[in-house]
Formats: structure tokens, C-alpha cells, sequence
């Protein structure tokens, strides 16, 4: 097997949004078949199937050239690899293990119930699960370090057959490469929708051989969000908000075609920002937000605040987040990481996180609803 280091060769090219190009003078597609994989709404990956024994898997970044993609040859026992085409790096399926380096890797092999597969994760900031814990105290999980900071002994000692990786973060993967192990990467965080971030749980199931499970979960977790977003799609009234992040006098905000704004829309708001194509976070001076958030209805804080956060406590924070409305109102919407899950359910049950923000935006549509992750802050 070739080793895959995604910093260390050329890959071929195609759109992110876009279905990838296959060699059809090489090798048949079957899309028919009872087991084959179809990808609904995630748009950075998608999957095709040669045969029962071979898929081939297609993985693309938006943030990239626009035309590039990595290819992988999912391969079974029995397959006749022949029948793949030129270009693929060839994993052979199902993995025994893998390093997750993000919790929202993580987080597709906690809900498939699918622990014994993960031989490595980085960060423990945000952990709640205690499966995990417990894995991590007896050694059957191990904390290889955080990106730019490995410690590839660790990730040797280990030994999964692969690891998975977030590209565009901090990196640090060239000091991976003594270990010889298949880098892939994990794009779901790139997704701007949150079905298209649950999905990816369907190429979490492909690599351990859990894929009819992690199907059935999806469609789960699809109708359910469906359910609830279908309950404010005609509400005559959409709610003002915004979110942002204040960190050493800059206003981080989320961009207005994000994961964040989209499900605010679907919970049947308005995000403030709505004609902005910007699909991540940036920095915005604080007089341009007061200009356009001053007035918003409510406002959303995420943070792992020590201790009780409270209006008292933003306002010591900032004196001047009392002439927002939302301030004035009560209308702060607060999560605290540090005291719930999550990252651990966000990408996996975004329907729960809809919930909340429903429950907060119509509280007449769910009025039986009980808060999960956010709630108004006291």
C-alpha cells in the first residue's frame, strides 16, 4: 500500500460541489446495488461503487483549489483490484483502528457505537464521554497531543491504520510521516449545512465496516431535523440574531452562508448577516457590529466560561454590550462547553441543537421541549 501524505503529492482536480470525474473506459460504476452508498447533503465527499467489494471515495475542499479532490479505493477482502482505476490510494476495509484528531471525528465513532475502533484521539479539553475516559485511563485509547505538537512515538505505539486529519488547521502532519501511516482527511467541518456535517458519519461507517448502520442512523437524524425545521419553515415572524465571539478586543462573527447562519434559517430566524457570502469566521471591528447588531433581537454565545456566566459577567466584560438589545431584553442565547457535550453531539444530532434554537426563536412550536445545549441566559 502507498502511504497517503496529502501535503507530500499532487492530487487530481475537480469542484467541490461538483461530481467527481471517473475513468468509465477502466471501470463500470454500479449505483443499483441494495448496499450502495448514497451521499444526500454533504457536498465535500461523495461515494461510488464499483462492486460489492470496492468503493471509491472522492474527497474534496472548498477552501482548496476549486478543482481538487482526493481519491481513495475503499477495498473489501476478495476484491479484484483490478477494476481500479489509476489514481486511487487503496484502504483496505474495515480498519481495526484510527487517530481521531478532532472531537467531531470522534463523535461518528461514539454514535455508531464504535469505540474499539479508535486507537488514538489529541485533545481531552472538551470530553464528557466516559467510555472514552475510561479507554484513555486503562491504555486502550491513547493522547497522541494536539496539531503542531504530536508525538509520533505515541502515534507508532498505537498503531492504527490510519489517521484522520483536518487540513486547513494548525497541521504539524510532516512530523507524522516517520510513523508510515495513511493520512486521510476529514472534511465534515467544512460542510455548511448541518446535514451535510452529519453525513460524514456514512464515511466513518465505510472505513469499519459499519456503513448500513450509519445509513440507518442518518436517515434518523435527517427526518427528525426535517420534522422540526418543517415546524417554523411558514412562521410569519423570523427573529433577529447574531453570533460573536469577543476575544482580546476583536468580534469574531460567523460568515452569512456558514453552518451557524444556515441553521438559524432552518430554525426559523434571521441571521444578521443573511446577504453575506463568507462560509467562515472573521474578524469584524466592533463599531461596524454595533452598526448592524445593536438592534438584533438575540444574540449567541458560545464559550467554556469558568464558573457562572451571567449578564453581570458580560458587562464586565464590556461595557458597551449593554447597548445591545439583546442585552437589554434578555435575549442572550448561551452554551457553555465546558459544562455540556458539546462537541460531542453537534455534528452527529444536529437536531437537538435545532431544538433548542426553536424552542428559543417560537416557543409556542415546542413548548414541551427541554433544552439541551442553549438556553437564554439568566
Amino acid at each position: 500500500m502507498r502511504f497517503l501524505f496529502i501535503f507530500l503529492f499532487t492530487i487530481t482536480l475537480v469542484s467541490c460541489g461538483n461530481k467527481a470525474q471517473q475513468n468509465k473506459e477502466k471501470v463500470e460504476v454500479v449505483d443499483s446495488l441494495t448496499d450502495a452508498i448514497h451521499i444526500t447533503n454533504a457536498t465535500c465527499f461523495d461515494v461510488q461503487q464499483v462492486n460489492p467489494f470496492i468503493r471509491l471515495v472522492h474527497i474534496k475542499d472548498p477552501d482548496k483549489d476549486s478543482t481538487q479532490v482526493y481519491r481513495l479505493a475503499l477495498v473489501k477482502e476478495g476484491a479484484e483490484e483490478s477494476l481500479i482505476p489509476q489514481g486511487y490510494d487503496i484502504i483496505r476495509v474495515p480498519i481495526k483502528t484510527a487517530v481521531c484528531m478532532t472531537t467531531f471525528q470522534l463523535s461518528s465513532f461514539i454514535r455508531l457505537n464504535a469505540l474499539e475502533h479508535v486507537s488514538g484521539i489529541t485533545s481531552t479539553r472538551y470530553l464528557f464521554n466516559e467510555e472514552v475516559k475510561q479507554r484513555l485511563k486503562d491504555g486502550r485509547m491513547v493522547q497522541i497531543g494536539i496539531e503542531g505538537e504530536f508525538d509520533s512515538e505515541v502515534v507508532i505505539a498505537a498503531n492504527p491504520d490510519l489517521i484522520l486529519i483536518s487540513p486547513s488547521k494548525r497541521g504539524g502532519y510532516e512530523a507524522l510521516k516517520e510513523a508510515h501511516i495513511p493520512l486521510i482527511p476529514h472534511l465534515g467541518y467544512k460542510e455548511m449545512t448541518p446535514l451535510g456535517q452529519a453525513e460524514w458519519i456514512k464515511f466513518v461507517g465505510l472505513l469499519i465496516g459499519k456503513e448500513k448502520e450509519a445509513t440507518e442512523i442518518f436517515h434518523d437524524v435527517a427526518k427528525r431535523y426535517n420534522e422540526v425545521k418543517a415546524l417554523v419553515a411558514n412562521v410569519k415572524h423570523k427573529p433577529t440574531v447574531f453570533s460573536s465571539d469577543f476575544r482580546g478586543g476583536n468580534c469574531y462573527v460567523a460568515g452569512g452562508k456558514s453552518y451557524l447562519a444556515q441553521l438559524f434559517n432552518d430554525a426559523g430566524a434571521t441571521y444578521f448577516l443573511q446577504d453575506d457570502d463568507r462560509t467562515s469566521g472573521f474578524v469584524m471591528e466592533f463599531e461596524t457590529l454595533y452598526a448592524k447588531a445593536a438592534n438584533v433581537d438575540y444574540w449567541r454565545i458560545l464559550n467554556s466560561y469558568k464558573g457562572d456566566f451571567t449578564y453581570d459577567v458580560l458587562k464586565s466584560l464590556e461595557q458597551r454590550y449593554t447597548d445591545f438589545s439583546a442585552f437589554k431584553n434578555k435575549k442572550v442565547i448561551y452554551c457553555n462547553m465546558s459544562l455540556t457535550p458539546y462537541y460531542e453531539h453537534m455534528a452527529m444530532q444536529p437536531e437537538m441543537i435545532l431544538s433548542d434554537f426553536v424552542k428559543i426563536f417560537h416557543p409556542e412550536v415546542l413548548p414541551n421541549h427541554q433544552p439541551v445545549f442553549y438556553h437564554l441566559l439568566q
